[in-house]
């Protein structure tokens, strides 16, 4: 079987760790070869790191990193592996890599698979070939990303999208999710079993349950809509109390119908999503932190029937609450001494 090249990209704006953890996954196949026979001996993938030039650069994380590449000096390719970015206050400037959006575009139109990880998306898109798909990164990045390319729909709740009329375009979410990208990658190229194979060695894991459980409620307050943003105050204090709408609505002043048509307006959300969405925050953070049974929790938010509370915290986050609490609580052997 011929080599499979991935080019890896780096910029100044590059996570090393993410960078360098795809970087040995893909590399590790001939070593790993000793420990499991469904790895091959000789290596499916002829891994690389790339750059604007072959110059010595310092990634986000103020770590050094030289490429072996210029991607001037790369013609072709089969893979192209965007890795995950960080940015000043969270907001992405386009503009600033021109050459390598071109390149982009051009391994593209050659053929490659162009994939990113986590907020690597946000170059990604900068090519234009994402408009009118599907595509997937981290949270925190959301509104630039909106801001810049809203023709671009946004599925936060997926850890990886593939899309493209030949797949050709694989993204996963946040940080740690380039464990799917990477397995992904390994399943299609090579094989199931290969990618089971490196999961167990490396410790890596497929997030089945989506991105969901991990996202933060993000307030939606950029809006010129004082009596909304007067309102949201209130139900960020207020969620819990019965009938908070009713009691919000006769607060504002005006009729019922209007403050649901311009606080859906100024939002995003209709408000009883709006509050459902601040009562599951608040629940999560309790179901982190404390020892409260799942009834008392629900009751403490605003819900008299536990059934009901299970039910909107499953549909809103993906899990139960219990398995929410597993997942997130720190063990006792973490906390600290009394």
């Amino acid at each position: 079987m011929s080599s499979i090249h991935v080019s890896i990209v780096a910029i100044p704006d590059a996570m090393f760790s993410t960078l360098s953890g795809i970087y040995e996954v893909l590399n590790a196949f001939s070593m790993l070869s000793t420990y499991n026979d469904a790895l091959p001996k000789d290596s499916p993938f002829q891994v690389e790191i790339v750059a604007p030039t072959r110059e010595a650069m310092s990634t986000a994380s103020g770590l050094p990193l030289n490429a072996q590449r210029a991607i001037a000096e790369v013609d072709s390719t089969n893979i192209v592996i965007v890795p995950s970015v960080m940015v000043q206050h969270g907001v992405w400037k386009t503009g600033r890599y021109p050459e390598v959006v071109q390149w982009l575009q051009d391994m593209h139109s050659q053929g490659a698979t162009l994939c990113s990880a986590c907020s690597g998306a946000l170059l990604l898109a900068e090519t234009g070939l994402l408009n009118g798909k599907e595509a997937t990164m981290h949270w925190a990045y959301a509104a630039t990303f909106r801001q810049n390319f809203p023709q671009v729909h946004l599925r936060l709740e997926k850890v990886l999208v593939i899309t493209g009329e030949h797949e050709q375009f694989v993204m996963s979410g946040m940080s740690a999710s380039w464990h799917d990208l990477v397995l992904y990658l390994v399943a299609r190229q090579v094989g199931p079993m290969a990618a089971q194979a490196m999961s167990k060695f490396f410790a890596l894991q497929w997030h089945h349950d989506g991105q969901a459980p991990y996202l933060v409620f993000d307030l939606p307050i950029d809006h010129e809509d004082a009596i909304v943003r007067d309102a949201q105050v209130w139900l960020s204090e207020h969620f819990s109390v019965a009938a908070p709408i009713t009691e919000v609505v006769k607060q504002s002043g005006i009729p019922e119908r209007s403050f649901k048509r311009r606080f859906s307006k100024a939002t995003g959300y209709a408000p009883i999503a709006y509050v459902q969405h601040l009562r599951i925050e608040d629940a999560k953070r309790r179901l982190e932190r404390t020892n409260a049974s799942i009834d008392q929790i629900s009751w403490s938010v605003g819900y008299e029937d536990p059934a009901s509370f299970r039910r909107l915290f499953k549909r809103i986050t993906g899990i139960t609450p219990g398995d929410y609490r597993r997942k997130f609580s720190v063990p006792h052997f973490a906390q600290p001494y009394p």
